[in-house]
């Protein structure tokens, strides 16, 4: 009897692929074109989970489609062709009795389940027009861009030039960055300092987020999964400010994070979801 696979294992799997091929999606540069995947039908941008197995697919263009939205607008798939998980959650609604029931009002408990359908990108669709991808051609000046969003951070833990390790430190509420001009290039400094206020959006007074305020050790799976929020967190931001994320794509980073997601199953969407909060919270935006 084959065993039909969860929601979380069939994203893991995506995860793990693009690791195993050489890239992290969350340091894919999936941003430097202004090109965030985004449901053409709708116009909403993907987020969460979604961002990343839709950036890794290799597509050009951000617009995607589900089967059913491409034969609305007269478009058909292509023979052969494999679309994209999309996840997203439902509720199962029960009353006082534990009984299962349809009618919300009356329900006394909600319960949370992962779900997806699947989409198709506009290079795997006929008869449908899309815009065509358009790459901006401006300069770019990532520190300046990165600054306004440093800024604009509500209740900004302080952040402290000082020493050669970047860190930050919960108990202080503070950032630790090394002088700018020690790293590679300004995405690489800024890049890290986003991963850093990441970590820092878990603090109590923010988002209270149980993977920081509790004290874990090292490689335990909280550890591991704040980690990965911060990864994430910081990946949303750069391709908000469009600076490339591909700084660590070396074998051992990306045999570590196999190794890790292999163990837990459900670890790539959790982190996703706090991730885009954290995110949210540092650009001052609101969850859509």
């Amino acid at each position: 009897m084959k065993i039909k696979k969860d929601v979380y294992e069939i994203v893991t799997e995506k995860i793990i692929a693009a690791l195993e091929s050489g890239t992290a999606p969350w340091r894919k540069s999936w941003g430097c074109n202004n090109s965030a995947p985004v449901n053409f039908h709708s116009g909403k941008n993907y987020r969460g989970i979604n961002t990343f197995l839709l950036h890794c697919s290799g597509f050009a263009s951000p617009y995607w489609l589900t089967f059913k939205q491409a034969k609305e607008r007269g478009g058909t798939v292509k023979k052969g062709e494999k679309g994209m998980p999309v996840v997203f959650w439902n509720w199962i609604y029960k009353d006082a009795t534990g009984k299962t029931i349809k009618d919300q009002a009356k329900a006394t408990k909600k319960i949370p389940f992962l779900r997806y359908y699947t989409a198709f990108n506009a290079e795997q669709i006929d008869g449908v027009e899309f815009p065509a991808v358009d790459i901006p051609t401006r300069e770019h000046t990532p520190s300046e861009t990165c600054e306004k969003i440093v800024a604009g951070m509500p209740s900004p833990p302080e952040i402290k030039t000082k020493g050669s390790q970047p860190c930050y430190i919960p108990s202080l509420d503070r950032v630790e960055m090394p002088k700018a001009e020690h790293f590679h290039s300004g995405d690489e400094y800024y890049s890290t300092l986003f991963h850093e206020l990441a970590h820092a959006t878990g603090h109590k007074s923010r988002l209270d987020r149980k993977e920081l305020t509790k004290v874990s050790g090292f490689g335990s799976s909280d550890y591991s999964k704040e980690e990965l929020v911060a990864e994430m967190g910081a990946a949303f931001i750069c391709g908000h400010a469009g600076i490339d994320t591909t700084l660590n794509n070396s074998a051992a980073y990306l045999q570590n994070w196999i190794k890790v997601l292999k163990g837990d199953s459900k670890l790539a969407v959790t982190a996703a979801a706090q991730a885009q909060k954290a995110a949210d919270y540092i650009l001052n935006k609101k969850a859509a």
